[in-house]
């Protein structure tokens, strides 16, 4: 017996979509390691914005590749790892924007049972990534952190690819 009787009518299937998906973006070549970046202004950048806002256990600036940039983390998470997560979270909205043609992704949070991330784009080529515990004034940090991202775009505007290298 294959399980559907012959008097039912089987389930409609999904179609195809017509049309074209907008083609690949070629990424630029990784911030990681970029030895011209000026690091100690952007960890000022970093903790300025943990210390604004109580319950913030560090900040991570990474690249939508992955790959960590720098981080000025106070808890035992791996910051290449979260690096990596918000790149994912990164292409996830990214994704979604495209899908319901609402443009360039600018920021995501996930709320956990004891805590937030939140992840906003900087530039093409790098993202801020906020941690936080549960009790975090989540509007306030949608207050501070777009105008943090925004002086790190500039601090990242500066970079020459010639200062490439490893770190």
């Amino acid at each position: 017996m294959s399980g559907i009787d012959d008097t039912e009518t089987p389930l409609p299937r999904r179609t195809a979509r017509t049309g074209t998906l907008p083609p690949p973006r070629s990424l630029p070549p990784s911030l990681a390691g970029n030895t011209s970046l000026p690091y100690p202004a952007i960890g000022h950048e970093l903790s300025e914005l943990r210390l604004q806002i109580p319950g913030v256990h560090g900040c991570v600036l990474g690249g939508v590749d992955g790959l960590l940039i720098t981080h000025n983390l106070q808890t035992d998470v791996d910051p290449n790892d979260l690096a990596a997560l918000a790149a994912t979270t990164y292409g996830l909205g990214r994704q979604v924007g495209l899908r319901l043609g609402q443009g360039d992704f600018q920021q995501s949070t996930v709320r956990n049972a004891g805590g937030y991330l939140s992840v906003y784009a900087v530039s093409s080529q790098a993202l801020l990534a906020v941690v936080g515990e549960d009790s975090i004034n989540v509007a306030r940090l949608h207050l501070h952190a777009p105008p943090v991202a925004k002086r790190l775009a500039g601090l990242l505007d500066q970079v020459t690819p010639a200062g490439h290298g490893a770190r």
